[in-house]
């Protein structure tokens, strides 16, 4: 694309691996929200927070499980990193973002919180239609999620796979799969 990445950064949202990385630590849940919200839109001099957006943040916390709808006025610094990450996951998505880019955004956390993200992950891009991809080293969420799944090693593809093919594969496929595409390559080099 042509545009400047100021420009562009609206259509792009992305998840990284640290929950650190996805708030600001020293603002609240609300002003975290209410930053992201106001992201690609002109700026001018109006309210942060309206009573409306306030209620519309509530009800997208309370998807979440987490009880985070009643602590809007706390700091994100007193947050634990599954719930960072949850909230770094509704403030990507609140502008719905024309490709969300996700990088390892559930590796450090427990895997019920894990389990909790990819889910909301799940729901959010289908029912927006927001083309997503995702890096992860679990093969579980890279068999279970999405309708591709392409394999990467030394930053070539070892093997690029999807539809049915895809549904059907199993962690010990994939290891298996993989395993020879190494062999054969270590052969040819």
């Amino acid at each position: 694309t042509n545009l400047p990445e100021h420009r562009r950064a609206k259509y792009l949202g992305r998840i990284f691996q640290n929950p650190l990385m996805g708030t600001a630590a020293s603002m609240t849940i609300e002003e975290n929200l209410a930053m992201a919200d106001l992201r690609g839109q002109p700026r001018t001099l109006r309210w942060g927070v309206t009573k409306v957006r306030r209620e519309y943040y509530r009800e997208m916390l309370e998807m979440l499980g987490l009880g985070l709808q009643h602590r809007l006025k706390d700091s994100v610094s007193l947050l634990s990193g599954g719930q960072r990450q949850s909230l770094t996951l509704l403030m990507v998505t609140l502008s719905l973002p024309k490709l969300l880019l996700l990088d390892e955004h559930t590796a450090s956390l427990d895997p019920k919180t894990a389990q909790r993200v990819m889910d909301l992950t799940q729901k959010i891009v289908e029912e927006n239609g927001i083309t997503t991809v995702m890096v992860t080293h679990n093969m579980q969420q890279a068999i279970r999620y999405g309708i591709r799944m392409i394999m990467l090693h030394e930053g070539r593809i070892q093997f690029d796979i999807q539809g049915e093919e895809k549904k059907a594969l199993t962690v010990e496929e994939v290891v298996r799969r993989f395993g020879a595409q190494l062999k054969d390559e270590a052969l040819l080099a």
